[in-house]
């Protein structure tokens, strides 16, 4: 019960912290719940505090998860860099795959979970491990991807490591103009660190760990 009543008071936090970002336009900005790393109490308490969404990256991870998973009923985002071969292995439980960053991937979704809802990723560090395809081959992925039969609701990016936060300024930037060059509603960007230049640069979703549930347990 104290892990709910915590979670709930951080939430609130990131709630008052997007509400007060001065920004010359009006929209939503949703939550998304990182549960990846954490035991089933986080997503035991992100729903009891109102969360309605939670983002997982590891396949085995949300399999060992299934159970707390199918009886909340979270609306699961997979936001890790995703391996082909372990998309048949959660494509039942997922329900946005937010992390599409290149053409065999799109292929191996649209095989396995047709008419699932996606993001693209894009590529705005230049850094490997993050993933995310480059500018220029966006608008051919999202093609490519309603092609194969999925649902574009947006792009995704992720800001840079270690970096302050006006550093993922210029590509959160870039990122929402793509979005609505190309006509999409889904702009996800900003983690807890970052959360308030996102939403200044039309960030419509967050996606948020640390911020609501501490320091993340080491990985063995």
């Amino acid at each position: 019960m104290s892990a709910d009543i915590d979670v709930a008071r951080r939430l609130d936090l990131v709630r008052r912290e997007i509400d007060a970002v001065d920004r010359a336009f009006d929209h939503h900005v949703s939550i998304v719940a990182v549960t990846k790393g954490f035991d089933e109490w986080a997503i035991e308490a992100a729903v009891a505090a109102g969360c309605d969404a939670i983002g997982e990256s590891y396949a085995q991870d949300l399999l060992s998860k299934q159970a707390i998973v199918e009886g909340l009923a979270p609306e699961v985002h997979f936001i890790g860099r995703l391996q082909t071969n372990k998309v048949r292995l959660i494509a039942g439980l997922v329900d946005v795959w937010s992390s599409l960053d290149r053409p065999s991937v799109v292929d191996e979704v649209a095989k396995r979970a047709p008419s699932s809802r996606v993001l693209i990723q894009v590529d705005t560090t230049g850094d490997p491990a993050k993933g995310g395809c480059q500018v220029p081959d966006v608008d051919t992925l999202v093609e490519r991807a309603r092609g194969a039969g999925l649902v574009v609701d947006g792009l995704m990016t992720v800001g840079p490591t270690g970096e302050p936060a006006e550093a993922a300024r210029p590509g959160f930037r870039q990122v929402r103009r793509l979005v609505d060059e190309l006509g999409l509603s889904v702009c996800s960007m900003g983690m807890s660190g970052d959360i308030a230049v996102a939403v200044q640069e039309g960030s419509t979703e967050v996606r948020v760990g640390t911020g609501l549930f501490g320091p993340r347990p080491a990985r063995n």
